[in-house]
């Protein structure tokens, strides 16, 4: 048996380490542990980081599709990998400019994530499965990591 067939992993990696079972906005407690993630790996080099990021998001396809089987619902609230990933691409070759950065980082992929719009509300509704729970958090990732660049937020 695979790892990633046991119910307990899959759940412990889907939710976030169990952040996306916060009775409270699950999807924001899963941003802060990429945060927390980012702040962890932020002084890798530029390839290692992608490198992770992508490991995750590849990962995070299969690990999300397998919980959503297990919880027998669409993208359940517990489901957080996808906000880990996005968090992590939010801030890619961003430089870390302190709180200010990392905050404008996380508003940014929150409301991205919240909203979403085009084309990323269509990624959510069309695809299934991992596909679906991982790609639309990717592009609010990206969303969000070219909204806090080229309005140069956290840059002081």
């Amino acid at each position: 048996m695979s790892i990633f067939q046991s119910q307990p992993i899959v759940k412990f990696l889907a939710s976030g380490f169990y952040a996306g079972y916060s009775p409270l906005v699950p999807g924001t407690a899963g941003s802060l542990v990429g945060v927390l993630a980012y702040l962890l790996l932020q002084n890798l080099s530029n390839a290692a980081y992608i490198t992770i990021v992508i490991l995750i998001a590849i990962s995070g396809i299969y690990i999300s599709g397998k919980a959503e089987d297990i919880y027998q619902v669409k993208d359940s609230r517990h489901i957080v990998i996808d906000e880990i990933a996005g968090m992590l691409i939010t801030f890619i070759f961003l430089p870390n400019k302190g709180i200010n950065f990392l905050l404008a980082g996380f508003v940014s992929f929150r409301i991205f994530d919240i909203l979403k719009p085009f084309p990323i509300g269509l990624i959510d509704r069309r695809l299934e499965g991992g596909w679906g729970i991982m790609l639309d958090d990717v592009l609010a990732g990206i969303y969000a990591n070219l909204l806090v660049r080229v309005l140069g937020w956290g840059a002081g």
